[in-house]
């Protein structure tokens, strides 16, 4: 009787026949087809070097080589109008001047100004070569000999060479030099951060944290429904805000009036007065949870985001809906300000970025280069730029167009939040509960933490939901799955010495996307 086996185990052992079949062939180049390989190289020297190829060879290249079209088995046309004739190289231009200081302007004095590039390089070919120019030349490669050799295979080539062309001037017309491939520069040291503090008082998940402009206090958000406000330096809770009827997602300190905005997943969007400690204003328009917010540095405008897909702008104080920002195809899940263009950015679930234009309420940019949920942004204190944080990696962006600067690959993880120091400290928090420290110039990751859960909590409650830095930027808060908010700080004691930077100048392979 035949056994049933499941489409899985046949499907194993179809895949486990088929490596069995091939392991002998493994790594065997293939073999190389010299017609189409003539025709790749063909391709190639017209792309490579079609910006050369209508300059004039010149006659003792000719009586070397024995014609014109000697050498060039891909049959490219080559130009011989100066073949039996001998050419007259004319630079033309305007508004002739001497040729140098206290010579007066003849006509045997006079220089041409301004001469057009093609004039140029037809005066550099033409010009007797120079003794220099001669002993560079006899180790350089014409265009000539590169036709002759293009039968090489390119795998002949050493890694991470590649071939730059460059005019040499004298009786050849270029030159093959070899390149060096980028290295990436050593990283600028920095102290390993510690775990110093853990405040506990949150009964649920502490989604969102802000510290307050003077650096007395912060406050957090919990899954709870609270806010509770404590002391920065003691860690003790100074308060506790009760009023919404959902986890809170996000909180923020005014620099500019006694007011704390909050927001949630109940959909609402709150202002504190911190003189009363009572809501004194209240958002309306967003239809699903508000995921986050932000305030604009120097006007009264707060921005919030939500699982709508919407971002939406709020005068402060006259509550009013002055943009709805619409354009994500799926829930927006972080918004940050600035005072430079452009002064709105957001990050999406549906793995765009939006630079946005805050007076016509439309996009700048879209960066679609992420592959995941976009869930968290940072932008640098000093420098105008920006990162963005997605499972797939953490990418640094230039303003004001987002221009892609680099990958920070290594945080395997969905990453909750990034926050950044002006010493280019950049954290990464995710979902894991894991926490990596870069050097933001190199994108170097200089230290990588998993602090233990607080005792009585799950394993699988640890995870990091935002974190922040204070004012002073010496100490680092991040709030926490396991209901604690942790502070970190630097290690007082550590040199470069005792923490050397691990670091190899390896050649960077930077991808795009």
């Amino acid at each position: 009787e035949v056994q049933k086996h499941s489409v899985h185990t046949l499907v194993f052992r179809s895949l486990k026949r088929t490596h069995d079949m091939f392991v002998a062939d493994n790594a065997k180049p293939i073999p190389l087809d010299e017609e189409s390989h003539k025709v790749k190289m063909a391709v190639k020297l017209r792309t490579e070097y079609g910006s050369v190829l209508h300059m004039p060879t010149l006659k003792e290249n000719l009586r070397e080589k024995g014609g014109p079209n000697t050498g060039d088995p891909y049959g490219h046309k080559q130009y011989s109008g100066n073949q039996g004739q001998e050419l007259e190289y004319v630079v033309t231009g305007t508004h002739p001047y001497p040729s140098g200081p206290g010579v007066a302007l003849t006509a045997d004095t006079k220089v041409q100004r301004m001469p057009s590039e093609s004039a140029a390089q037809s005066l550099a070919v033409a010009l007797p070569p120079s003794q220099s120019r001669l002993d560079a030349n006899r180790t350089a490669a014409g265009v000539g000999d590169i036709y002759r050799h293009a039968g090489i295979s390119e795998r002949s080539q050493p890694p991470g060479m590649s071939v730059a062309m460059v005019e040499a001037g004298g009786n050849k017309n270029s030159a093959l030099v070899p390149k060096k491939a980028p290295t990436m520069p050593k990283p600028q040291w920095h102290p390993p951060w510690k775990l110093y503090r853990v405040i506990s008082g949150h009964l649920g998940w502490v989604r969102c944290i802000a510290v307050e402009p003077g650096n007395q206090w912060f406050v957090t958000g919990s899954a709870d429904r609270t806010i509770k406000i404590w002391d920065l330096a003691s860690g003790k809770l100074k308060l506790s805000l009760t009023g919404h009827i959902s986890t809170v997602r996000g909180v923020i300190v005014s620099a500019r009036s006694p007011y704390l905005f909050s927001c949630g997943e109940d959909k609402q969007v709150k202002c504190w007065d911190l003189e009363y400690n009572k809501v004194i204003r209240h958002y309306h328009g967003h239809l699903s949870a508000v995921y986050g917010l932000d305030l604009h540095p120097t006007i009264d405008v707060l921005v919030t985001c939500s699982r709508d897909s919407t971002a939406r702008i709020w005068d402060v104080r006259t509550k009013a809906s002055v943009h709805t920002l619409s354009g994500h195809t799926n829930a927006v899940a972080t918004v940050k300000c600035q005072a430079a263009e452009p002064q709105i950015i957001t990050g999406s679930h549906d793995t765009t970025i939006r630079l946005w234009d805050l007076v016509a309420g439309k996009t700048r940019v879209t960066l679609t280069n992420h592959k995941k949920s976009v869930r968290a942004v940072v932008l640098h204190p000093r420098h105008y730029t920006f990162a963005s944080g997605s499972p797939d990696n953490i990418k640094q962006w230039k303003f004001p167009d987002g221009n892609f600067i680099q990958n920070l690959s290594g945080h395997n993880a969905i990453i909750n939040t990034l926050a950044v120091n002006s010493d280019g400290v950049l954290v990464s928090g995710a979902d894991n509960g894991t926490m990596h420290l870069w050097d933001w110039r190199t994108g170097y990751n200089f230290q990588r933490v998993h602090a233990a859960v607080q005792p009585g909590s799950l394993d699988s409650e640890s995870g990091i939901f935002a974190c922040v830095f204070d004012q002073s930027e010496s100490r680092l808060l991040t709030a926490e799955a396991d209901k604690t908010i942790k502070v970190y700080k630097e290690d007082d004691t550590a040199t470069e010495e005792t923490h050397p930077v691990s670091w190899k100048p390896e050649i960077i392979k930077r991808k795009r996307f």
